[in-house]
């Protein structure tokens, strides 16, 4: 099957009229070459801080070190019936199933889950908005990572008109107290919220549209998102601003490369929690140009 009888079966995509960095664009996604507008933004788009990709041996070395420690962290956990809830948001393409892959990718499958649930059924629409997230919860020596979670309601949804304006705002209103709740019952709780730059969005959609092996990642979402970008920064700095707690605070990834946001978020967990054996030499220290708090991000 060649590439182009994969794109048969896709959503129709007409050119799309959207403003990048102030200047109105139009953007054909089905065309196979990447306007050089994007191509020359892409890395530094959004104020990202540096201006190449890590250098891939000097990753795959660092990555290494750390998962041998996820793996220690993950053997802790059994051994105290310790648990740990990562959930990963962020604006599609941002590299949310990538990090969550690498972080489980040497853990023991039987203990450490990854959740990425569909829209809702029928029964699901009916029942308490959080309940379908609740059953997928850590039980005692568990490791468990959301792909989204309870936040497709703080900005994915009303964003794509999928709940009513009440909706949300009790969502904003109630959700502070839900994670209360999580953390008080010992769950040691982590919310990352990968940020990237329009240009490399932009950029990710369209590698998507014509990679054969990632063609399955691209959705009619997507194409409705493309234009929306300022609507989902309004949704997310306003999610934030209800949301980001002491008790549940948020790490905010700048994700651009996202070979050093992986490792971020993996060096996060393993500084956070105090396993045995940890060795904090080979966990390194954060990179503090794209690590920060939800407060950095909209100015609490």
């Amino acid at each position: 099957m060649t590439a182009h009888s994969h794109m048969r079966n896709l959503p129709d995509t007409a050119p799309v009229r959207i403003t990048v960095a102030g200047t109105e664009r139009v953007f054909d996604i089905d065309d196979p070459v990447l306007p050089d507008w994007i191509k020359d933004a892409a890395m530094s788009s959004g104020g990202y801080p540096h201006g190449k990709k890590m250098d891939k041996d000097e990753y795959e070395k660092t990555l290494e070190r750390l998962q041998i420690e996820l793996v220690k962290l993950q053997l802790w956990l059994q051994a105290t019936g310790e648990r740990v809830m990562a959930i990963f948001e962020g604006r599609d393409a941002a590299g949310k199933g990538g990090t969550i892959f690498v972080l489980r990718q040497y853990m023991n499958p039987r203990s450490a889950r990854n959740v990425a649930l569909p829209k809702p059924t029928e029964r699901e629409r009916g029942q308490w908005y959080y309940q379908r997230y609740v059953e997928h919860f850590p039980t005692a020596g568990e490791f468990v990572t959301f792909d989204r979670s309870w936040y497709n309601r703080g900005v994915v949804e009303p964003v794509m008109g999928f709940c009513t304006a009440e909706q949300c705002d009790r969502f904003l209103e109630e959700t502070p107290t839900f994670e209360h709740m999580i953390v008080n019952d010992g769950i040691h709780f982590f919310k990352f919220w990968l940020n990237i730059g329009q240009e490399m969005q932009l950029e990710r959609f369209h590698d998507r549209r014509h990679d054969p092996l990632k063609i399955w990642k691209f959705s009619p979402i997507d194409v409705a998102g493309m234009s929306k970008w300022d609507e989902y920064t309004q949704a997310r700095d306003r999610m934030m601003k209800h949301t980001h707690t002491d008790h549940a605070p948020w790490i905010v990834l700048r994700a651009n490369d996202k070979r050093r946001s992986r490792l971020a978020a993996i060096r996060r967990i393993l500084k956070t929690l105090p396993y045995d054996g940890r060795d904090d030499a080979a966990i390194g220290e954060e990179d503090e140009k794209i690590i920060l708090s939800g407060a950095d991000v909209i100015g609490m």
